[in-house]
């Protein structure tokens, strides 16, 4: 199995508890991916975010085909890190880590992913021209959708 990463990060100019209230929350996702995503939330527990919540959500990544996404929650230290992982959908093996840490200018975001795609070595393509360029869009609107949100903390 192929193992891929993509590390992006960013900072904010928020404190700590601010950034994890909004990261924490399932539906801010929303707020911050891509129309075109088409990303649906069809069940997430109510309340504040713990190890072993479970978020269901529909996607339209590719072709406008519908894809069912189930993600655990694995590991939550509050306000410094949480894990989702995939139990169902696209991907063969999938990661991600949060994590959180203040900085003089705000709170530093890191998106740490780890992830593999079905099919072994016949992914490789498909993985080069087309699942790599979309998460590379999908995380650069992020990036731009959290400056729209909470600025983005350059001093002039």
């Amino acid at each position: 199995m192929n193992i891929h990463r993509l590390q992006y990060a960013q900072t904010i100019p928020a404190d700590i508890q601010t950034a994890w209230a909004f990261f924490s929350d399932p539906c801010n996702l929303c707020r911050i991916t891509p129309e075109w995503l088409c990303f649906d939330i069809r069940f997430v527990s109510p309340g504040e975010m713990y190890s072993g919540m479970i978020i269901e959500y529909e996607i339209r990544a590719i072709a406008r085909i519908s894809m069912y996404w189930l993600t655990e929650i694995t590991h939550v230290k509050k306000p410094y890190f949480f894990v989702d992982e995939q139990r169902l959908g696209p991907y063969r093996f999938w990661h991600h880590q949060h994590l959180f840490h203040e900085s003089s200018r705000g709170t530093e975001i890191i998106d740490l992913v780890h992830y593999a795609l079905p099919f072994g070595r016949f992914s490789a393509p498909v993985h080069y021209f087309l699942v790599r360029p979309r998460l590379e869009q999908i995380f650069s609107f992020r990036h731009k959708a959290l400056e729209r949100i909470f600025g983005s903390g350059h001093v002039d």
